[in-house]
């Protein structure tokens, strides 16, 4: 009994973990121009976990900022992506907002 309260708090606690990252960070291939950005901006808000993307052509830089406690699934993301015609290289979680990611994004310039 004790191992299976361990082992259910050992898997609440990783789901937990999982689902704090605040946004998706993907570099992506094929981002050229203002159709791209917003037709990629339009995809991803159909997510129900979406609550907002920022797209920046320059970086090739998409970011989701995810509802509170959920999240997007990798396969879910790269399908989509892909499905649009473009190719994901990275996926990065983080507890950055999109403001921040907006400014480290300009001092890269």
């Amino acid at each position: 009994m004790k191992f299976l309260k361990a082992t259910a708090f050992g898997l609440l606690l990783s789901v937990s973990m999982l689902a704090s990252a605040r946004t998706i960070e993907m570099d992506v291939n094929g981002l050229v121009c203002a159709f791209c950005a917003q037709g990629i901006e339009k995809t991803l808000k159909k997510f129900p976990a979406t609550h907002a993307v920022y797209v920046s052509l320059e970086h090739r830089l998409v970011a989701v900022e995810l509802k509170d406690g959920m999240d997007i699934d990798d396969a879910a993301l790269q399908k989509a992506i892909k499905d649009s015609g473009y190719t994901i290289v990275a996926i990065r979680r983080s507890d950055a907002s999109l403001e921040a990611i907006k400014q480290r994004v300009a001092t890269d310039d």
